[in-house]
C-alpha cells in the first residue's frame, strides 16, 4: 500500500486522476487530505467537510478481473468495508442507503464517490473517494449529517480511524478479487436502509411513490416493489429514497 498525505487539495478523487492520466497508479494507491476544497459526492453534490476534523480520502484499485457490468460491486465492497470499521467503533444503527451513503439511523455519516476507468469496454480500475466525518461538531443546514463524535461524545484519531477502514477495504477487496459475488450481495442487502420496509420515492418528474426496497440488481439498480405487485429496477438518476 502507498499512501500520499496532502495538506490540502482540490479533490483527492482528481488528484488520482491526474496521476492516472501519465501512468496507471500502484494497486492501493491511497491520497488522504487534510482540507478538500472541491470535495464532491454523488451527482455532483458538494462534500462539505471542515478542516483537519474529517477523513477525505481516495484510492486507487486495479479491478480488471471484474467485468464492466460488475462494477458496483466495487460500491458493494466499500460500503461494507466503512460499515465493518465503524462496527469495530461501536458506531449504533449502521445501514446503507444505496448506493453507498452511510447512515446510523437516519443520519449521514459517510459518502463515497467511485469514478472507473474503462478502456475498451473494459474494467481498468477504480478511483474510490470517502468521506468520513469523525469530530466535526457543526454541519451548516445539513440536518440528515452527523459525525462520530456527535454520536459517541468521543474524540477520534483519523489516523487510527483510517488504519481501520484501509485494513477493511483490502479484506473487502481480496474478498471481492475471490469472486465472492453472493456472500457480498447477501452481506450489501442484508445491511440496507429500509429494506423490506414500506418507503417514499421520489421519481425523476418530481412524483412521489410508496414502495418496497427488496435489494439491488447486477448492474446495481435499486429493486423497488410496487403497489401492482411488480419489481421494477431504478438507477441512481431515476429515483431518490426520501427519509
Amino acid at each position: 500500500m502507498h499512501i500520499i498525505k496532502l495538506n490540502a487539495i482540490d479533490s483527492t478523487n482528481a488528484y488520482l486522476k491526474a496521476i492516472s492520466v501519465k501512468k496507471v497508479p500502484k494497486d492501493f494507491t491511497v491520497v488522504v487530505a487534510e482540507e478538500q476544497t472541491k470535495g464532491r459526492g454523488q451527482m455532483g453534490a458538494h462534500w462539505q467537510s471542515e478542516t483537519s476534523k474529517n477523513l477525505t480520502l481516495s484510492l486507487f484499485k486495479e479491478v480488471s478481473f471484474l467485468k464492466v457490468e460488475q462494477q458496483f460491486y466495487i460500491s458493494k465492497v466499500v460500503a461494507l468495508a466503512i460499515i465493518k470499521t465503524l462496527e469495530i467503533l461501536n458506531i449504533p444503527k449502521l445501514s446503507i442507503k444505496w448506493p453507498n451513503d452511510i447512515l446510523s439511523a437516519n443520519k449521514k455519516i459517510s459518502g463515497v464517490l467511485i469514478e472507473n476507468v474503462i478502456k475498451n469496454n473494459k474494467l481498468q480500475g477504480s478511483i474510490v473517494g470517502i468521506g468520513l466525518n469523525i469530530n466535526q461538531k457543526f454541519f451548516n443546514n445539513l440536518p440528515k449529517a452527523s459525525s462520530l463524535h456527535l454520536l459517541t461524545g468521543v474524540v477520534y484519531n483519523k489516523d487510527e480511524v483510517m488504519s481501520l477502514l484501509l485494513k477493511q477495504l483490502e479484506f473487502y477487496f481480496r474478498k471481492l478479487e475471490s469472486l465472492s459475488f453472493k456472500d457480498i450481495s447477501e452481506e450489501y442487502e442484508s445491511l440496507m436502509f429500509r429494506i423490506n420496509k414500506p418507503s417514499t420515492f421520489k421519481a425523476l418528474n418530481e412524483t412521489q411513490f410508496i414502495g418496497y426496497i427488496k435489494g439491488v440488481s447486477e448492474e446495481g439498480k435499486l429493486q423497488i416493489l410496487l403497489e401492482d405487485n411488480i419489481i421494477k429496477a431504478f438507477d441512481l438518476k431515476e429515483v431518490s429514497l426520501e427519509y
